[in-house]
């Protein structure tokens, strides 16, 4: 375990470059809740992560759904759901709720609720929805914690990174959503089930740091910063509580807690093991490619790769029924 690490500092000043003063004091509140959303309170966020770069994107597409153009809501409603009419979703931590929405385009959904404790997001869902004409969708301001799950109600529960964020994963996975969801009902999860609080073991950060040395010095010049990443340290314990007190809490219980209690229909790791730590704050430079970058992507994949297949992945994919 890891109190604090140089990364620490730098993170957090880069937040500070990216969020400003408010930001950064916010973290000072005793209240965690109040913490926790403010990490998530504000709708364009400029950050590196690496989840912005298209060709990571198209990645995650084809190891999920074995297409890099089909994304994964079109794969599900494909694949599992395109018979079935009338169906019943929750989604919880629903954020923006950009998937959501997506999935109640489709007319197999009579109602999709979604809950989250984030005001702001959640306007930015509903004015969305307004514009589309989606009534099936609906936005509830209410702690998870708080909420009443009514019995053998939903078809489907789903989290879309989220679940991390949550604490007493066995209670929750094991016995409230079991009981929520209808016999036969399916729970979708996309999600990081990695070392609780991100702390990576040794070997991990040790094989981070190899594959950094694949990025050409030019693109490891740290986002909105004029320092370059020459090496990962990976995240201190009172950093990651000061941020947001939620942030991968119980990460690792969620595969054993969902493998106890539920069938698995459909299960894709999608890796994230490296490239997630090695391309924060440095993705802005992967976003338009050259030559060199795409060859510097298709080498860090296939790191990853080798990495994957004596290691279980950090990111998941997954179908399962109650």
């Amino acid at each position: 375990m890891r109190l604090i690490t140089l990364d620490d500092i730098i993170e957090t000043y880069t937040k500070f470059r990216q969020r400003g003063l408010p930001f950064i004091t916010s973290k000072l509140n005793l209240h965690s809740i109040k913490r926790t959303k403010s990490a998530f309170n504000e709708l364009n966020i400029q950050s590196a992560n690496w989840w912005i770069i298209p060709k990571v994107q198209q990645r995650w597409n084809k190891l999920i759904t074995g297409d890099e153009n089909l994304e994964y809501e079109d794969f599900v409603m494909k694949k599992f759901l395109a018979d079935s009419k009338g169906l019943k979703m929750l989604s919880l931590g629903s954020g923006i709720c950009s998937h959501e929405l997506k999935f109640a385009s489709y007319n197999n959904f009579k109602e999709i609720i979604c809950i989250d404790i984030n005001e702001v997001l959640f306007d930015s869902a509903k004015q969305i929805a307004t514009k589309h004409n989606l009534n099936n969708i609906h936005f509830k301001i209410q702690n998870l914690y708080e909420y009443e799950f009514p019995e053998n109600y939903f078809d489907i529960v789903f989290f879309h990174a989220s679940l991390h964020h949550f604490k007493n994963i066995e209670e929750l996975v094991g016995h409230k959503i079991k009981k929520t969801l209808k016999t036969n009902g399916k729970l979708i999860i996309n999600e990081f089930v990695g070392p609780n609080r991100l702390q990576f073991p040794k070997e991990q950060i040790v094989a981070a740091n190899n594959a950094l040395k694949i990025i050409p010095k030019p693109y490891r010049k740290r986002f909105k910063l004029n320092l370059y990443k020459n090496r990962i340290y990976g995240s201190g314990i009172i950093r990651m509580i000061l941020a947001d007190p939620s942030e991968c809490v119980e990460s690792a219980q969620i595969m054993p807690s969902i493998h106890k209690n539920y069938r698995t229909i459909y299960e894709a790791p999608y890796g994230g093991n490296l490239l997630a730590n090695v391309l924060k704050d440095l993705s802005d430079h992967f976003l338009e490619l050259n030559a060199e970058k795409e060859k510097t992507l298709d080498i860090l994949f296939e790191f990853e790769d080798e990495y994957l297949k004596k290691h279980s992945s950090d990111f998941i994919f997954g179908v399962y029924e109650n």
